[in-house]
């Protein structure tokens, strides 16, 4: 293998983020004519597609004088935001406060920690205004805190715009121009609207398709078109989705929204890495499932469809790559036991029948289960 990637030594860390690579993929895609590509983002330093906004959200704080030195920056994040703000951190000699929801994989609260942020986790299951909701403690937080600014990658549009300067002039160049549809999914909305806008800047025909987890509201706020009041539900994956229409997100720019369950999301995420070789996160199983079903619809040799592939699955181990969380949260089909495999099992000096009363408690029947064997 005759590869020239990074012949030439680095600065710093911070140089090494973008111009990550772009894969077909070849195995998830059997059966279907129109070629899918993967923009590797796990390839950044920290591991994910959020290194990019990392450093131009600090400089843009530098130069608009908000930022001082030794200060600190606080974040309301999923964790991947926080990372690439703690790299870049940990260069210009700033401190890190980060919250954080606590259906987050403790993979990633460790790796916030290793970099030396101070973590705080909130609750999920509260509304977006709600004091203890991860955004809004991060709003006072910053506030509180002396020589403080808040990231707020929701509303800054420094996200959107490093998307716009890097993401997509290295995807129109990656595909010689030839991209006919780019797939992504919304947490702040960044990466859609910056790489959307560069894209169609260049071919007004470009789609820009956009998936989004069960249970948050954005896919159905673009359906409606805003007229809908929408209330989100609790979903699994982490980092996209949303209970609330992000500053950051320009809906105009989206020609499809797709809904896809957590657990065909996860599914697609456990092929990717199984046969594709492409350790991934869950987003990144939900953005190429709806990559999948446009490919299947245009069918297409002529087009090109480029998925994101968000962050590594090394911040999931504890989740979606793991079979009993997963048989825990019914994201695995169990696979069905036929009832003379039982008897086949049972203790021979067992009863035929072994029953509980209607009335016993759970106590009793555990109990009478325990002494046959069951």
């Amino acid at each position: 293998m005759n590869h020239e990637r990074n012949k030439e030594p680095y600065n710093n860390v911070l140089e090494t983020i973008g111009w990550t690579p772009l894969i077909r993929l070849n195995s998830v895609t059997r059966g279907i004519r129109t070629p899918v590509y993967a923009k590797a983002e796990f390839y950044n330093p920290g591991g994910s597609v959020k290194d990019r906004i990392g450093l131009p959200i600090i400089e843009r704080a530098e130069r608009e004088g908000k930022l001082k030195p030794g200060g600190t920056i606080v974040e309301g994040t999923s964790g991947n935001t926080g990372v690439g703000l703690a790299i870049a951190a940990a260069l210009r000699g700033y401190k890190c406060i980060f919250t954080m929801p606590d259906k987050m994989s403790q993979e990633k609260v460790r790796l916030l920690k290793a970099f030396g942020a101070e973590v705080i986790v909130t609750p999920t299951a509260v509304p977006p205004d709600h004091p203890d909701n991860y955004v809004m403690m991060a709003k006072r937080i910053a506030k509180e805190t002396p020589n403080a600014i808040l990231a707020d990658q929701f509303y800054n549009e420094a996200n959107p715009d490093a998307h716009y300067a890097t993401t997509g002039p290295e995807l129109w160049k990656q595909t010689n121009g030839r991209i006919t549809h780019f797939v992504g999914s919304a947490g702040t909305g960044g990466t859609l609207t910056g790489v959307g806008r560069y894209l169609k800047e260049q071919n007004k025909k470009v789609k820009v398709i956009a998936g989004d987890p069960v249970g948050s509201i954005l896919a159905e706020y673009w359906r409606s078109k805003g007229k809908n009041k929408i209330e989100g539900v609790p979903y699994k994956i982490e980092g996209i989705g949303q209970d609330k229409l992000p500053g950051t997100l320009d809906m105009s720019l989206i020609d499809e929204y797709y809904s896809v369950s957590d657990k065909e999301s996860f599914a697609v995420a456990r092929r990717l890495t199984r046969e594709e070789g492409l350790f991934v996160g869950g987003s990144s199983g939900l953005i190429t499932s709806v990559a999948l079903k446009i490919a299947r619809e245009i069918d297409d040799p002529s087009a090109m469809i480029v998925t994101m592939l968000c962050d590594t699955g090394e911040r999931y181990l504890s989740k979606l790559y793991s079979d009993e969380w997963m048989r825990e949260n019914q994201m695995l089909d169990v696979p069905k036991v036929a009832l003379h495999s039982v008897l086949g099992r049972k203790n021979g000096g067992a009863p035929a029948v072994v029953s509980v009363a209607p009335g016993a408690t759970v106590r009793q029947a555990i109990g009478l289960m325990t002494l046959h064997d069951v």
